[in-house]
Order: C-alpha cells, then structure tokens, then sequence
C-alpha cells in the first residue's frame, strides 16, 4: 500500500507545469505625457527594443495617461501591482518635485529603479542677436544691476527653474525669474528678445542654431550635440542640472524580475541601432540603472526639496 501511495506522488510530482518564465503577458509602459512628446518617443523607441531583447513574440506596450505634469501616470505606476507587468517613464527632477508643491500620493520611496536612458542637459542660452557673447558677460551684467537680468523658464518647479537658482548661487547674481507655460513659448520669448536668457535644455535648442546662442551647458562634459559649447564647470562654476527620462516599476517588484528587466534594458542601451536612433531623435543618452539610478533620483528628490524650502514656487 504504502508503495502504490509513493507511485501516485511521483506521477502526481510530474504532471505539475513548470513555472511560466516572466513575461507570459505584455507588459504595459505608462507614459504621463501626451503621444508625441520627447518621452513618449523615447518610451515607444525602448519599448520596441525591449520586445526584441525579452524574445519568443513578448509584447510592451506603451499607454499614455496625461495630465497634471506628469502626475496622473506617475501616481498610476506607484499604485500598481508589483508584478512586472506595469512599468512607467519617469521624468527627473518634475516627477519628484512635483510631490513637493500639491498632494501626491507617491514619493521617492514609492518606485523600483530600473533604468535611465536620457540626460538632457540644461544651458544658459540667449537670442542669436543679444549682446552677451560669453556667460562671463550675462553675469557682469547681473552683477552690476542685480535683477536686470531675466531668465526665462518654461515653468517653476523643474529643471529650469532649479537650474536659474543653482546659478543664482553659484555665481552670487540675482535674476528675475519669468516662468512660461512651456518650452517652446520660453524659447520664443528669448529669441525674441523679450528675456535677457533662458535654461532651457540642450535639446531644446539644437534645432534653432541661427536663433539661439548657447553660452553654458550645465553638465560635466561637453555634449556631442554642441562640442565647441563649453560647461559651466569649464567656466569655473560647478553647475549640474538636466531633465532624465528612464524606466521605473512600483515599489517591491521581486529582485528576479527587477534584475530580468534591468539586464534587458541594459541590453537595449547597447544596441548599436538603438543608439543611432536616438541620437536621430536628438536624445542624450546616459545609462544608469539599479541602486546607482536610485542615487540620481536621490539627488534630485534633495535638489526639489532644498528649492522648495529656501523659495517656494506655489
């Protein structure tokens, strides 16, 4: 009996399916912007690669929540269920700051960090036809007439705005701060003369090399977008600001999973027609991934807060 009773477990031991290797379903990238946008492209231009690495017909799909600056699809990425199955992009320093200036129901704490891909560094640009050829000659002037000098940005409480205030402290000038609804109305009000200069980020002003002058790219090396641009910490100013989109998942996801997935990306980042079609686009790339993407996010979260408490923006 007890031998027919051992013969049943082992038949029963073998008809058990082996576990399903993750994924067995598409995976889904919340998107908090608009299609369209520099993040949805680059989220739909991973989300291509990522299917290729991940192999045997795997599905990533891209869903775009907008709205709030962002705030509806990061807070939907914090709520879902840690599984794998729901991955964000994720928007540094605006992700983070936003927590800062409204009720969020996420934090810093509320994410897994898988990957970054891009670093658009912020600049301090002028029109073509301003007066200052040098970011020496922007600051003299602001020296000589403290809060002559207006920097456009285009909103408070995002890398622009923080980037004005790290140079504000870093030089010992005083600006006036113009915030605009957007990007591109900041830009036009610069070309246009109506602002003294702006931060906008490098990206956003590859595009208009007759109508903007960059004088200062705020980063630690020279950008391959503008190589005869020098750094501010070229300038003697140690000035580090710039808008990061990568790849996050809500909080918890099993380490297996999280490390299925960061090696994927990994992998993603190193294909050589991924980062030719970037570039294309006119992306930065700037690979991090794991604990030390944890660390940027960190250092940005410290940057919002320190702004938030010395000038708040609301």
């Amino acid at each position: 009996m007890k031998k027919i009773f051992m013969t049943f477990i082992a038949l029963g031991l073998t008809t058990v399916p082996a576990m399903a290797e993750f994924p067995e379903k598409p995976i889904e990238v919340i998107v908090g912007f608009s299609a369209g946008g520099g993040t949805d492209v680059m989220a739909r231009t991973v989300a291509k690669y990522l299917e290729e690495e991940l192999g045997d017909g795997r599905s990533v799909v891209v869903k775009n929540k907008p709205g709030a600056g962002g705030q509806i699809g990061f807070t939907a990425v914090a709520e879902a269920r840690a599984d794998g199955y729901t991955l964000g992009t994720f928007n540094l320093p605006a992700a983070l700051a936003l927590t800062y200036d409204r009720k969020a129901s996420y934090n810093i704490d509320s994410f897994t960090y898988l990957a970054n891909f891009v670093e658009d560094p912020n600049t301090i640009t002028v029109a073509a036809s301003s007066p200052y050829k040098s970011l020496d000659e922007l600051l003299k002037a602001a020296k000589s007439d403290p809060r002559s000098i207006t920097i456009g940005l285009s909103a408070l409480g995002g890398n622009d705005h923080f980037s004005a205030n790290l140079l504000s402290s870093a030089t010992g000038s005083e600006f006036t701060l113009v915030p605009f609804k957007g990007a591109s109305n900041a830009r036009t009000a610069i070309m246009g003369g109506h602002v003294s200069a702006g931060t906008l980020t490098l990206g956003q002003t590859t595009s208009f090399p007759n109508e903007l002058r960059v004088l200062a790219i705020l980063s630690d090396k020279r950008s391959p977008f503008a190589p005869d641009v020098p750094t501010a910490k070229e300038l003697g100013y140690d000035i580090k600001m710039s808008s990061l989109r990568g790849i996050v998942a809500p909080a918890g996801l099993d380490k297996k999973i999280a490390d299925k997935l960061r090696n994927a990306l990994k992998a993603v980042n190193e294909n050589p027609d991924f980062q030719k079609k970037m570039k294309d686009q006119g992306n930065p790339l700037a690979f991090v991934s794991g604990e030390e993407y944890a660390n940027v996010a960190r250092k940005q979260d410290n940057v919002a807060k320190t702004t938030w408490e010395k000038t708040p923006w609301k």
